[in-house]
């Protein structure tokens, strides 16, 4: 089973997968762990990541790119209509009124939406864990920023279903940034101490996050969010591309903004500047080589006058620290480190500016890129069956107050009710009871229009249906269950209705409430069913004993953005046709490769090491063959069918492969006889010292050496005759025997050998002494005289030692 964790930016991808080792960020085909979040469409395929920004600049209007904050939005939004104008590709409003992207695709022109733009990059993505894991990929966590609204959240899951990848969770960035922090933190206090309050301060391409969150041991609770969609590094890149696109039409006449292409090169050169700014305070140059009509363009710029070129920017930092701080009630003591993540607070002036706000320096522990990725892999392996994870558990904070409106069933009065406050635990379930006679429908929407950055406060209408009166003509007790799920997204997720069924005794009791309170959230609740009777209830009257019975009800979602099912299914075959598309064009450009290598290693050879094996007449006719497969490479041949590559390859390695055999045989061939002669003069030598009598071989058989000496002549014999044959050859014809026959040869002459000359000889065991009660064996008839009682001989008096004495050891036993 797979865990991968996703961080997709607005301009670039991570990919995190867990291992047995731990968490790695994984690197793609070009061994770079960022991908660029940039698709190109071409008339044979389409190109995705590093590939597809290399030709930003060359094929501009048909490469996308800066499309995730089109989520979820309608055309007519005024941040779409305002982002546009900064585009080099056409936006253009779908049938649903969504924001559709026109492109140029296998020469027609299409029309995609940004779900399906999404999806191509997650297909990528996929790609890349897989091509690295070695197995299929599909459960995932994904990453999305704290401001996105359910309608763009709604719209990146959709995004993932399209590819196929079964999202677990859709993370907000900065709980999974607090993640991969205190995962790993051996030292947080106890869950009966005071929490650890870290503050996390994420500054990316687009937009500025900031939260505190409160750590224990082995669990995070996230206690407020804050942020400024609009606010991240490309903000002040487009500070440098006004100030140097002013400078470049006073100075040398040129208006940058006239033309796409020479506009997104000034961009590319400013990104790259303030990131040098980062690192060096010094003037830094600007050059661009032909920049607009043939002219070269050239300016400089330190970091004090960027810093003061973006005073406007920074200042803005300070506000959602402010928020932040007033929301969670927290003084800047209470914090105990400040982390920062995102490749834009590299700016020194960033960093500086919250340094000040906490008044102590800010912590870099984590880095910077990748920790998105790696909390969303964290997280993923914590929810998957397939890896054991230290037990943590995190609660996330709701980011806008919503609220649920309704009608009274007699009056035109409305009631409103907040359901889940901000900063609210999440993911979080409520149960709200209604009295009501029939159907009615419950309205969602953001209490605090103005705060949330998207233009329609309104979530969805959900209608609970089949409703009806009790029996006696009361209303019906309506239980609905509202949830704010894993992916940060508000649901009505069960509705039910009490059926009130009379018993036979009649005590004038009621057990209607006590049934309701099982399955509530106690404060929640009574607050809400309190609210309700007030308006709707008049004062109940002694009722009978009742037993009550619960009937699920079907509740009719009506959300404020959200694909059919029909729209999901095409777009979900449109994507498996586009990929299937792109591996054919990689097949085919991968066979017209081929040829134009095989063109390239041949002739270089041929007037090289392959030179002499070949005969000048087939040298010429090879090295003309050659010419004349490249020239029809870069003309007719430039865009055919996969199989027309594939002849042509055939018919080159036609003649080109006896050539390569034959220097290649040269090369090996010697090494493998000799290795070959070793053998034979190995067993040879055995042979002759068996003959010699040698005590070393002494042990084998007369008949298993003759075959030894057999198979040996043979060989020799047989090596002896193709080396002769071989000699009488020259180097450009076919050889007379291969190398994998010389190793045959020897692999023979080893498995008929080797068994005879390396088996062990037989074990000769010592003669044992018998030992009686009171000495030597006296039935055996020896003369005892000299010996002991043993039967070893002693010395004599005089020093003398018989033969048997030597090297033996005489010990008295008794």
């Amino acid at each position: 089973m797979s865990v991968v964790g996703l961080d997709v930016g607005s301009q670039s991808c991570y990919i995190a997968v867990a291992r047995a080792g731990g968490i790695e960020t994984i690197a793609n085909e070009f061994s770079d762990r960022c991908t660029p979040s940039v698709i190109s469409f071409g008339p044979k395929n389409r190109t995705i990541g590093v590939a597809a920004k290399n030709q930003q600049i060359t094929h501009a209007n048909n490469t996308v790119s800066s499309f995730k904050r089109f989520h979820g939005r309608a055309f007519s939004d005024p941040f779409i209509q305002k982002e546009k104008e900064g585009l080099s590709y056409d936006l253009v409003p779908m049938k649903n009124g969504g924001v559709g992207i026109k492109v140029m695709y296998m020469d027609e022109e299409h029309l995609f939406s940004v779900e399906q733009i999404t999806a191509m990059l997650l297909t990528k993505l996929k790609e890349t864990a897989e091509n690295n894991l070695k197995k299929p990929v599909t459960d995932c966590v994904i990453s999305v920023p704290s401001f996105f609204t359910d309608a763009e959240r709604r719209s990146v899951l959709d995004a993932a279903q399209i590819v196929g990848l079964n999202c677990l969770r859709l993370m907000n960035d900065m709980t999974a940034v607090a993640l991969n922090y205190g995962i790993y933190k051996q030292d947080l206090p106890n869950a009966d101490e005071k929490p650890r309050v870290v503050v996390f301060v994420d500054m990316g391409h687009s937009s500025f996050q900031v939260s505190a969150c409160a750590f224990n041991k082995g669990k995070l609770k996230v206690l407020g969010t804050a942020f400024d969609p609009f606010l991240g590094g490309k903000n002040f890149d487009e500070k440098l591309v006004e100030h140097f696109c002013a400078e470049f039409k006073a100075k040398y006449k040129l208006d940058a903004k006239s033309k796409i292409r020479a506009l997104l090169r000034l961009h590319q050169e400013c990104e790259k500047l303030k990131k040098l700014m980062s690192s060096n305070s010094t003037d830094l140059p600007l050059n661009i080589e032909c920049f607009m009509n043939d002219k070269d363009v050239s300016a400089k710029m330190n970091r004090s006058q960027f810093e003061e070129l973006c005073a406007e920017l920074l200042q803005k930092i300070e506000v959602p620290l402010h928020s932040l701080m007033e929301q969670t009630h927290l003084k800047a003591e209470d914090v105990s480190a400040i982390e920062i993540v995102g490749g834009a607070t590299r700016i020194p002036a960033v960093k500086e500016r919250i340094a000040k706000f906490f008044g102590k320096d800010v912590s870099t522990t984590l880095n910077a890129d990748e920790a998105v990725a790696r909390g969303c892999a964290l997280q993923c392996a914590i929810l998957s069956p397939a890896f054991k994870v230290r037990e943590f558990s995190v609660t996330d904070a709701v980011p806008f107050p919503i609220s649920l409106v309704w009608n009274h069933d007699s009056e035109e009065t409305e009631g409103v009710h907040e359901v889940f406050s901000r900063n609210h635990a999440a993911p979080f379930s409520k149960v709200l009871t209604f009295l009501r006679r029939g159907p009615f429908e419950l309205e969602a929407f953001y209490s605090d229009p103005q705060g949330v950055p998207y233009p329609e406060a309104k979530i969805g209408r959900f209608v609970v249906q089949n409703v009806s009166a009790q029996k006696d003509g009361e209303k019906s007790k309506v239980k609905v269950k509202v949830r704010v799920n894993t992916h940060g997204i508000f649901t009505i997720s069960t509705a039910s209705m009490v059926e009130k069924v009379p018993t036979e005794e009649d005590d004038g009791s009621s057990v209607e409430a006590d049934m309701e309170c099982p399955n509530q959230k106690p404060a929640e609740s009574s607050d809400v069913d309190a609210n309700e009777k007030k308006v709707d209830q008049p004062p109940e009257a002694k009722k009978p004993k009742i037993k009550v019975v619960n009937v699920e009800l079907p509740v009719e979602a009506n959300l404020v953005w959200q694909l059919g099912r029909d729209l999901l299914n095409m777009y979900i075959e449109t994507e498996g046709k586009m990929i299937m598309q792109d591996k054919l064009e990689k097949e085919r450009n991968d066979a017209k490769n081929a040829v134009e290598e095989c063109v390239y290693e041949f002739r270089d050879k041929l007037c090289g090491p392959y030179e002499k094996f070949i005969c000048e007449q087939e040298h010429e006719k090879f090295l003309r063959l050659l010419t004349e497969t490249e020239d029809w490479l870069y003309e007719e041949g430039e865009d055919q069918a996969k199989q027309a590559y594939i002849d042509k390859l055939e018919e080159l390695m036609k003649m080109g492969t006896p050539v390569k055999v034959r220097f290649q045989e040269a090369e090996e061939r010697p090494k493998v006889l000799e290795e070959l002669g070793q053998r034979l003069q190995h067993y040879a030598k055995i042979a002759a010292d068996f003959r010699s009598k040698d005590e070393k071989y002494s042990h084998i058989d007369e008949s298993e050496m003759k075959k030894v000496e057999k198979s040996v002549n043979e060989v020799m014999e047989w090596m002896n005759n193709v080396m002769n044959a071989q000699a009488k050859r020259s180097l450009d014809q076919d050889p007379v025997v291969r190398t994998h026959e010389i190793r045959a040869k020897v692999k023979e002459l080893n498995n008929v050998c080797e068994p005879v000359v390396t088996q062990p000889k037989p074990k000769i065991e010592s003669p044992k002494l018998e030992r009686t009660p009171n000495g030597p064996n006296l039935d055996k008839k020896e003369d005892l005289e000299g010996k002991d009682n043993f039967g070893a001989e002693v010395p004599h008096q005089n020093g003398e030692c018989h033969p048997n004495e030597k090297g033996s050891v005489n010990m008295d036993l008794d």
